[in-house]
């Protein structure tokens, strides 16, 4: 290890020694046509669905065409055509391991951290979704583009490979849908084995399954040849899959995006890590396990490049089916769907255009490397100043998790600056700059690795009312003195390699080993954090719906009163809609005195107004919730780049030759290690009441202005005529469905409705036909005067906001 250098990292082989200039094992000339087929079908078939040129229902009859008829077509021919004895059968059993470890991965995971009403059916759907590739219609252009020329027995791969998933993993995840089924207490009670035998016979009856297996069996009885009467028509059969499949693909893109829901990213991100990320990587790492020593020992690293690729596959489209025929899960699965389609384009092309590149100088590959350090440090290092920048002004650092997240924001500026010095340093005879500037960059980069899991546990901790017995200077001192910590062991114990100007080799397998166990602690901490945390947020969830429950309750219930008259004056409140007028009491008996509250009808300028303050309650609330999700989901999308960051760490451990992908997988870490900061601006360096608000406000000022001056009658006779219908044909039926008396201060009462009941009210009775024209007419009657808010201080918005008629 003493000659290691950066060069050897990447492409040389673990002894220092150039690896030999072989030829590529597949061409990537039909690589690019092959994709720009595939997602120009895709394209024309999501352009036809949005323009309405095949209706949905049309487009459901397309896919069942493709799934019954067209691909177990295609199965068949090939399972009669396929010739065993060129399979390489470890490369197959290294896959069915991949996909089975995978499918329970993300099972368990899911058991462990989703909520107990919907946990079988997301493990069962999820599962599926990270291990059922769309192996026919996207995968096997690509294979037949790179291996057509080189190896063309890989493309059989394809067929041997996919009924695994169909009709192995599947049925389990399809038991586990039965078995939410069954939970949610539909009138037919079904016992475990009545399950069981359900699941088998969807199986069975799944045409895909069931004619591999007819195709086995023709295999042996027909010699490995379709009869000659049937050769044509099945072939016409199968050769229409291609392009109808692409083409249904496109088709159920159309809306997907928009069932997007804050619920629906933290799972988004995690499938699509396990798809991208976690898949490949097994795969490839099962075929370097079980593919060795075997007889394809001189294919192995060509194998083991296929089985990367294959893992990169997109989830197939027939998931989404699944999801809809139980009705379970469709936002997340469609949703995902469409993602991870368009995400594996470019990570295949760019992983076959590292596998087909000649052999190159190490050299220039360093100095790219560290070109890109360098580059995106200095966005990063602008986009952290400015989050520092609004963190301070909002205020908001005195509060935990806040607290820890500046602190966070510190680390991955310094660590750009670190990178930018380490940049002018890197190639200069200066050992004692070289140690200090190392001392800063990887101090304050293990710093970027510890403060997530410290974030989630400060998260946990919050979420477990255990704030009192929480120390934020503790954390503080963890979070910055176990870098120091790691790096003084790092300095002391490490030996300096020569010629190497790439940081993450400055010592060797020494630092590539303290930076694996920091990595491990961390995503250990983050991990089991964020799983406990995921666990507990239901029950906290409901305890709040019981606690704004009873407070609605004091809004709408009167308290009883003392006998005789209460005085009327409203010295709580006073609310908007007119004066202040006596009622009875609806709450008094014939046997008590008749009690008096006041209806006030003022502006609310109180700060004692019930209804303000219950206002502030679900507002702070709701800004609670906004700002742990933030968190949340940056702690996930940072403990992503860990897990590739130690996936890069333990490839060059346990690889003596690490490969041309690796130099791939190097540069996804090195955007991800000095990236961190664009994540930061893009959760928290926009604050909502600092930045966007004002800036909104601003904007609708402008557009106003600019409106009334060219459209301003127009605008005038739209208000007067909404409002006029309204008052003439809507109003009495809309104060009787949505209008409820509140109390709003201890002796007075108004007459009120949230805004969300308005916007129902507005779709339920036709006037509006979704959320968007139903905000657009509340706020032509909040401008004509017919509604407004209690205060006066907000437009007419789908929240649980107080307005009254005038």
């Amino acid at each position: 290890m003493g000659d290691l250098s950066v060069n050897s990292s990447i492409f040389s082989s673990r002894n220092g020694s150039d690896a030999p200039s072989v030829p590529p094992s597949m061409s990537i000339d039909k690589l690019l046509p092959a994709l720009l087929e595939c997602f120009g079908i895709i394209l024309c078939g999501y352009v036809a669905g949005r323009t309405n040129i095949i209706p949905a229902t049309h487009a459901k009859g397309l896919g069942s065409f493709v799934s019954k008829f067209a691909l177990p077509a295609l199965l068949f021919k090939n399972m009669v055509l396929l010739d065993f004895g060129d399979v390489i059968w470890p490369f197959f059993f290294s896959i069915l391991v991949a996909k089975v470890t995978v499918f329970f991965f993300v099972c368990v995971l899911t058991l462990l951290v989703a909520d107990r009403e919907s946990r079988f059916s997301k493990a069962g759907l999820f599962s599926i979704f990270a291990t059922q590739s769309n192996d026919f219609a996207l995968g096997f252009p690509i294979v037949e583009a790179l291996y057509r020329n080189t190896h063309p027995e890989y493309l059989q791969y394809i067929y041997l490979v996919a009924p695994v998933s169909l009709m192995v993993l599947n049925p389990l995840g399809f038991a586990f849908c039965e078995v939410q089924r069954r939970r949610t207490g539909e009138p037919q009670q079904q016992s475990k084995l009545q399950v069981l035998g359900l699941v088998l016979l969807q199986v069975v009856k799944n045409p895909i399954v069931f004619m591999v297996v007819i195709g086995v069996i023709s295999h042996f009885l027909l010699g490995q040849k379709i009869p000659a009467f049937m050769e044509e028509f099945v072939d016409g059969l199968a050769n229409s899959f291609g392009g109808a499949a692409l083409f249904y693909l496109g088709l159920t893109m159309v809306g997907q995006l928009k069932k997007l829901t804050r619920s629906t990213v933290v799972a988004l991100i995690l499938l699509i890590t396990a798809k991208l990320l976690v898949m490949p990587l097994i795969c490839r790492g099962m075929v370097e396990v079980l593919d060795r020593g075997s007889r394809s020992s001189m294919n192995h690293s060509s194998l083991s490049n296929y089985a990367f690729l294959y893992g990169v596959f997109p989830t197939a489209p027939s998931v989404a089916i699944y999801a809809s025929h139980y009705n379970m899960e469709l936002e997340v699965v469609t949703s995902g769907m469409v993602i991870v389609t368009f995400l594996s384009a470019p990570i295949m092309y760019v992983s076959a255009w590292l596998l087909t590149i000649p052999w190159m100088d190490s050299d220039p590959l360093a100095s790219a490397l560290q070109h890109v350090s360098f580059n995106i440090s200095i966005i990063s290092l602008f986009a952290l100043v400015w989050s520092v920048a609004v963190m301070l002004l909002s205020r908001k650092f005195h509060r935990i998790p806040h607290i820890f997240t500046i602190n966070l924001f510190v680390a991955q500026l310094l660590a750009c600056v670190g990178m930018i010095a380490w940049n002018f340093m890197a190639e200069q005879d200066n050992f004692l700059g070289q140690v200090l500037t190392f001392t800063l960059l990887y101090g304050s980069l293990y710093s970027t690795y510890i403060w997530p899991g410290l974030i989630a546990l400060s998260l946990l901790l919050m979420r477990r009312r255990k704030e009192v017995n929480f120390r934020p200077g503790l954390t503080v001192i963890t979070g910055w003195g176990v870098p120091v910590l790691a790096v003084s062991v790092l300095l002391l114990t490490g030996e300096r390699l020569p010629n190497t100007i790439d940081s993450a080799f400055f010592y060797g397998k020494t630092q590539v080993t303290c930076t694996s166990v920091v990595l491990f602690v961390s995503i250990v901490l983050c991990g089991v954090s964020l799983t406990l945390l995921s666990r507990r947020t239901q029950d906290s969830h409901s305890l709040e719906r019981g606690s704004l429950s009873d407070s609605e309750e004091d809004t709408h219930t009167e308290q009883p009163g003392a006998t005789g008259s209460i005085n009327t004056d409203c010295q709580a409140c006073e609310c908007a809609c007119g004066r202040l007028q006596s009622v009875p009491d609806m709450t008094s008996t014939n046997e008590e005195a008749s009690i008096q509250t006041g209806q006030c009808s003022q502006q609310c300028t109180s700060t004692s107004c019930l209804l303000v303050e219950e206002e502030q309650k679900v507002a702070d609330r709701q800004n609670t919730d906004i700002q742990s999700t933030r968190h949340v989901l940056v702690c996930l999308l940072l403990t992503v780049s860990l897990l590739a960051n130690l996936s890069s760490c333990l490839w060059w451990l346990f690889n003596k030759d690490p490969g041309r992908l690796y130099l791939e997988l190097q540069f996804f870490c090195v955007v991800a290690n000095f990236g961190q900061g664009l994540i930061s601006f893009a959760f928290f360096g926009l604050d909502k009441h600092l930045i966007i608000s004002p800036f909104k406000k601003r904007l609708v000022r402008l557009w106003q202005g600019w409106g009334q001056e060219v459209t301003g009658s127009a605008a005038s006779e739209e208000i007067r005529l909404t409002c006029t219908q309204f008052l003439t044909y809507h109003k009495e039926q809309c104060v009787r469905d949505i209008v409820h008396k509140k109390r709003c201060g201890q002796r007075s009462t108004t007459e009120a409705f949230l805004g969300s009941d308005m916007v129902r009210w507005l779709q339920s009775v036709g006037l509006a036909s979704d959320s968007g024209e139903a905000l657009a007419y509340g706020w032509r009657l909040l401008e004509g005067g017919v509604i407004q808010h209690i205060t006066l201080e907000h437009g007419f918005q789908d929240e649980a906001l107080h307005y009254c008629f005038t």
